[in-house]
């Protein structure tokens, strides 16, 4: 079957001098074919693109191309950039799709789109409202690749044809230019033409998509002397002579459009094709081109001319009825008008299959284009403002509303500014904000009543939030400086503002603009929230000049609050955080976090922010409850997933999600997740926040899997280390770096950086060592160089650790005080690292404190001892998909001569039987004396089973009885019982 979009009636001509773009075209044709009819050849798409300037057969050859598709049987998309409809957003990707949706009703849309149709039907035109939703622009692009992916190969072989790409809207061709490079992997033949001299500046990655395919474009060249003679004399007889036939490829440059209108132009006129009538055949070749085009045009009458220019106003959407409405023609006058400039090749004849239908095409877009320009420039405004009018009344909507609306002057007209506004959120529900922003910008202009001017300054700077922050800014501060401001706009305007400078890296002013709007509230509500915002980006400064006093402002405040509302519960979770990120202890924090969840919390609210969100879903894997913190990010991630918001906001569910599995020591899935999100945060951005998260964080995870070499092209890739973001970020980007210097050997470099994160960490009053163990890499960098100071930076290290409480804390930093201590103290650090770990979900941390608790023992003479620790450490190195700790593993087991075991290297996150059996009797309380004793086993066994259960659900001891539904009403009592008055925080 075929979807085309060509209606310009011509007779289909021999392509002449074309063999070679025909033959390659063959043969891709065969190759989808083949690939398509169920052999074992493997999918076999490609792409091909025609580019040359205006009139050398672009058009003609796709059409050829469509033929030969539809006759093997392919299916064919087809679509046509609009010199008119360049602005409009995803003008051709609705053309490719529409055609396929046509029949449908909503209840099948749904069934084709799937899961992906709230966040795609408006950017292919099914639904102009509806939800409010706005995805970014990135999710929207990911649905239509889902889309291309279904429908390719469900209609295989697919051909899909674009011409006039470079008046394609931005939108569309920006998926097109992402989705191109998988046409090779689906049964999809891309076709693309353009004028390449006329490409925009920003379609350049659109210009190099066949380059990126292994080959360039077919330039198509202009035809030469003996294929003109044969144009002319199939158009005017074989008696045209070569003097002729050779002074029309002269004048036509050997241009195949100019070529054929001369041709015809010749035969209306009666003209014989011999050397005597050369001056007369120069005389029509000039009239052939723009000026003599419109001169033929003037020629067919007042009417004519008046339906022409509103056809080429009009545009893609131009029909018979309306451009006689835009132009003031009645029925008779039009169908007059059409039948003569069909005549004259002005416009296309109507398709043969379609013969009344009303659209109207012209012959060809250099006609149009010939005609849009003649249109005298007042009189041209005028026709913009009166089709905006009649194709409002008609029913096609803001947006084709908007089209011509932006190209008229100012008038100060209500019914524009309302129409522009419409459009505006009809394109930001379709995710192309950049639309939209041009659509409210032109309504500031407009301008609109004095009362509305602050609800466009707002709407135009929400637009420009995820491209221009900086311009954002601008807008929304000439908002909050309007004279009439409704207080639930001013707060939400703050409130964007506020956003804007955060994404600009303008923490402090951020922070600065909601506490005066704080201080200015009037409203105990309003004050709440813009207090939470303050706690919130004054936690993202890295340059704040007096942390322990937010921190006391922020605990007192909480103390006092319940949780109801939205502020309250965030102000609750900020102070979870920053009990976490203190180093206070851990039932604290989990208390607030607790308080703070209430109901949940959603990642979408774009009143609020998804910030504070994370940070209580990070406070329970800091806590050592990273189960708890996954079943909070996959929530969150399907929020944004299911909203369509690819960018920033995935990024950081994939990289976080990933940091968590990596806490827990699954480094494999760990790294997976990260690169994942990494590549998100490439799209958004360079040197992004969610750049920075990633890059640390995989970092860690190939330092883990002993990938040094990895990690280091890693950070000179990104320039990793080299600048210390202006806002917080976590793992803290200076001390990774560090650890990956001291990977390298590089101890003294690493000193250096380690010793100014402390000059900037303790001061703020972060000295959790399970948040950034600064301290614990300053003493294995200076272990060498000074073991005293290393030692006393290590104990400091655990007394930290043990006052945050969590086993894998203190497990770790215990670990650290190890590696800088000698003699026997060293093997009783390091068994208390494994007691406390063994009780933790930290699987990684738990193989290295077994492998290092195994070397000790070996050379301490006690092989028995440590063949049990190295194996148990190998085995769970293995399982982490730490390669380089269980080599290291190995090499002591062969030293001291031992064989490993057979290891369990398989594992999976569900419990059997006999594990959910002994968890539930943990979760109730049972100590492991009795559990050892009612499962007739020794108590190291129960130690390693309920190990094997904490890593397996994600959770120390305290976290077991809501993770298995046990007593939750009396474990949160507990839990508020043991810390409803915290423990009084030291500020010191």
């Amino acid at each position: 079957m075929a979807y085309t979009g060509d209606r310009q009636g011509r007779p289909r001509r021999p392509l002449l001098e074309r063999d070679a773009e025909l033959a390659a075209l063959d043969a891709m044709l065969t190759e989808l074919s083949a690939s398509s009819t169920g052999s074992a050849t493997p999918c076999a798409g490609g792409l091909v693109a025609f580019a040359g300037p205006a009139g050398l057969g672009k058009t003609t050859l796709l059409t050829e191309v469509r033929r030969r598709a539809v006759a093997r049987g392919c299916t064919v998309l087809f679509a046509r950039g609009g010199e008119q409809e360049q602005g409009v957003a995803f003008h051709v990707v609705r053309q490719l799709v529409q055609p396929v949706l046509a029949s449908g009703t909503e209840e099948g849309h749904r069934k084709i789109l799937g899961s992906w149709y709230d966040i795609v039907a408006p950017a292919v035109g099914l639904v102009a409202g509806g939800s409010e939703a706005s995805p970014d622009p990135q999710g929207v692009r990911d649905g239509l690749d889902w889309i291309a992916t279904r429908f390719a190969v469900q209609q295989a072989p697919l051909v899909v044809m674009l011409d006039d790409a470079h008046w394609a809207d931005a939108e569309s061709l920006a998926w097109l230019t992402g989705f191109a490079p998988r046409v090779t992997e689906l049964p999809i033949l891309l076709v693309v033409a353009y004028r390449s001299d006329e490409l925009p500046p920003d379609a350049l990655p659109f210009a190099k998509l066949a380059e990126r395919h292994g080959s360039r474009p077919f330039n198509l060249v202009p035809l030469t002397p003996s294929a003109v003679t044969r144009i002319v004399r199939d158009a005017l007889g074989e008696e045209a002579d070569e003097a002729f036939c050779r002074e029309t490829w002269a004048v036509t440059g050997g241009n195949p459009f100019e070529i054929v209108e001369l041709a015809a132009k010749i035969a209306d006129h009666g003209l014989k094709p011999q050397a005597v009538h050369i001056p007369e055949l120069r005389d029509l070749a000039s009239a052939v081109k723009g000026g003599g085009l419109v001169e033929r045009l003037e020629r067919l009458g007042t009417s004519a001319v008046r339906f022409a220019w509103s056809a080429a106003v009009l545009g893609a959407e131009a029909s018979r009825s309306l451009a006689a409405s835009v132009g003031g023609l009645g029925e008779a006058e039009s169908a007059d008008a059409v039948a003569r400039l069909r005549e004259a090749r002005i416009l296309a004849d109507a398709a043969p299959e379609a013969p009344e239908d009303d659209r109207l095409e012209f012959f060809h877009p250099l006609v149009a284009t010939a005609v849009y320009r003649a249109i005298p420039a007042a009189f041209r405004v005028a026709m913009h403002g009166q089709a905006a009018a009649v194709v409002s009344n008609a029913g096609l909507g803001a947006t084709t509303a908007a089209r011509h609306l932006l190209e008229m002057h100012p008038e100060s007209d209500p019914w524009a500014v309302r129409q522009l506004r419409e459009a505006a959120r009809e394109y930001l529900r379709a995710g192309a904000p950049e639309a939209a922003r041009r659509c409210l910008a032109r309504a500031l202009r407009e301008p609109p009543a004095l009362e509305e001017r602050a609800d466009v300054l707002f709407e135009l700077g929400c637009s420009a939030l995820l491209t221009e922050p900086a311009t954002t800014v601008n807008h929304l501060r000439a908002a909050l400086e309007e004279p009439v401001l409704d207080p639930a706009l001013r707060e939400a305007i703050v409130y964007r503002l506020a956003q804007a400078l955060g994404h600009s890296d303008r923490m402090a002013e951020a922070a600065a603009t909601v506490a005066e709007a704080a201080r200015g509230a009037t409203d105990t509500r309003t004050r709440l929230r813009m207090q939470a915002e303050q706690f919130m980006w004054n936690a993202f400064r890295a340059d704040e000049q007096d942390s322990p006093a937010r921190s006391r402002r922020l605990a007192r405040l909480a103390d006092h609050l319940t949780g109801r509302g939205t502020a309250e519960r965030y102000i609750l979770g900020l102070r979870a955080w920053d009990a976490m990120v203190r180093g206070e202890p851990a039932a604290t924090a989990l208390h607030y976090a607790e308080e703070a969840l209430g109901e949940g919390l959603t990642w979408t609210d774009e009143r609020w922010g998804f910030e504070v969100p994370v940070l209580v879903a990070l406070t329970f894997m800091y806590c050592d409850q990273p189960g708890r913190a996954e079943g909070l990010f996959n929530r969150g991630i399907a929020e944004c997933e299911g909203k369509g918001w690819r960018g920033a906001h995935l990024s950081f569910g994939y990289t976080l999600l990933g940091y968590i599995r990596c806490r827990r020591g699954r480094l494999g899935e760990a790294e997976a997740l990260v690169r994942g999100g990494l590549r998100i945060a490439d799209r958004v951005g360079h040197q992004v926040p969610a750049q920075y998260f990633a890059i640390g964080i995989l970092i860690e995870i190939l330092l883990a899997r002993g990938r040094t070499d990895d990690a280091q092209a890693l950070a000179t890739t990104y320039s990793y280390g080299q600048v210390v973001p202006s806002a917080v970020v976590y793992p803290d980007s200076q001390t990774v770096h560090s650890e990956l210097l001291l990977a390298l050997g590089k101890r003294q470099e690493a000193e250096q950086q380690l010793v100014r994160v402390g000059e900037r960490l303790e001061p703020r009053g972060m000295r959790n060592p399970a948040w950034c163990p600064w301290q614990l890499h300053l003493a294995r960098s200076l272990e060498e160089s000074d073991p005293e100071r290393a030692l006393e930076l290590a104990r400091e290290g655990v007394d930290r650790a043990r006052r945050f409480g969590t086993r894998s804390a203190i497990g770790q930093a215990l670990c650290a005080m190890a590696s800088v201590t000698r003699g026997g103290q060293r093997l009783t650090l390091l068994a208390e690292a494994v007691e406390h770990l063994e009780r933790s979900p930290a699987g990684y941390d738990l193989a290295c404190a077994l492998v290092d608790h195994g070397v000790a023992l070996r050379r301490a003479g006690l092989p028995q001892d440590a063949a049990e620790q190295l194996h148990r450490g190998l085995e769970g190195a293995a399982q982490c998909g730490a390669d380089a700790l269980a080599a290291r593993a190995r090499e002591e087991l062969d030293a001291a001569g031992l064989w490993p075991v057979q290891l369990r290297t398989a594992t999976t996150e569900s419990l059997t039987a006999r594990e959910r059996t002994v968890a539930e009797w943990a979760a109730h309380g049972w100590s492991n004396a009795r559990i050892a004793e009612a499962l007739g086993a020794p108590d190291p066994a129960v130690t390693r089973l309920l190990s094997d259960i904490y890593r397996k659900v994600g959770s120390d001891h305290e976290g077991l009885p809501r993770l298995l539904g046990i007593q939750e009403g009396a474990t949160r009592r507990r839990t508020t019982e043991s810390c409803a008055r915290p423990a009084p925080m030291s500020h010191d």
